[in-house]
């Protein structure tokens, strides 16, 4: 397939999306931060189902980043991203520079409650929803995508960015991704490169642990009894759990009667940050 159209400007961006629309078509926006894995490729996957042009935004976003974090050394491998968008079939790549997205006396953010202060990411990452919904919040204005799709991996990130786009009235719907996984469980990431071959054995722990915590409050175990099983566990398999959480999947509240939930984890394997949740 031909190698997607590399776009660095808002200007740029604008037309290319306005000469689709003089078109008829149907636009897809899939924000990353490059690095792309398997589980990009079916976010695009995702949007080609719902789109007749595919965006892809590679951008790694310092706003999302705590002092403390991993910027400078976060992935960045533009020229495969590209080579692997090639394959998936993407038309255009919108990759602007700090400057575009941020230009010099910048001073808006968008400020959230709601489902970003969860007690869940937020706890131990304050800065990040902030950074993540208004540089989302940009590109989603700055291309008019019909649809955008993230996904539900980052599931606190889903639900913050559909109440955003909800609140701020985007006309944008935002799709959730299933989670992509290796053979063994653990859920793709960027990320993953950071853990050692013996961390890298002990991280499908997270998974398999979650689905044990479901099975167990499938046959009638309280959410408090199964809940703490699953953070001894994790703990003794030798990770340092920030949390595991049984929450609404709609506003990440607590659970309630006639709305589904979703099982969150947490933890850090060494120096690398792994985070996952599924459905119960």
């Amino acid at each position: 397939m031909a190698r997607p159209q590399v776009v660095r400007t808002v200007a740029d961006l604008r037309t290319l999306v306005a000469g689709w629309r003089a078109e008829g078509l149907r636009v897809g926006l899939v924000p990353t931060m490059g690095a792309l894995h398997a589980g990009h490729v079916s976010l695009v996957e995702t949007a080609r189902r719902s789109a007749d042009r595919v965006i892809v935004s590679i951008f790694v976003n310092p706003t999302q980043f705590a002092p403390n974090e991993d910027f400078a050394k976060y992935p960045r491998t533009f020229q495969y991203d590209l080579d692997v968008l090639s394959e998936v079939g993407t038309e255009a790549v919108y990759a602007p520079e700090v400057p575009t997205m941020y230009p010099p006396g910048a001073a808006t953010t968008v400020s959230l409650t709601g489902p970003a202060t969860a007690g869940l990411e937020d706890v131990s990452r304050p800065f990040h929803f902030p950074g993540v919904a208004t540089i989302v919040a940009k590109l989603l204005i700055q291309a008019g995508p019909d649809v955008a799709v993230f996904g539900e991996k980052d599931f606190q990130q889903l639900a913050v960015i559909r109440r955003m786009a909800a609140d701020l009235d985007l006309p944008v719907e935002i799709i959730g991704g299933a989670t992509v996984r290796d053979a063994d469980g653990l859920a793709l990431s960027s990320r993953n490169r950071y853990l050692s071959a013996e961390e890298r054995t002990t991280a499908p722990v997270l998974h398999r642990t979650m689905l044990g915590v479901a099975k167990a409050l499938g046959d009638g175990l309280s959410p408090a009894e199964a809940l703490a099983e699953g953070r001894a566990a994790i703990t003794a398999a030798g990770f340092d759990l920030d949390y595991l959480e049984l929450r609404a999947a709609d506003d990440l509240g607590d659970p309630r009667p006639g709305v589904p939930w979703r099982l969150l984890v947490a933890a850090r394997l060494g120096a690398t940050r792994l985070i996952d949740n599924i459905a119960v």
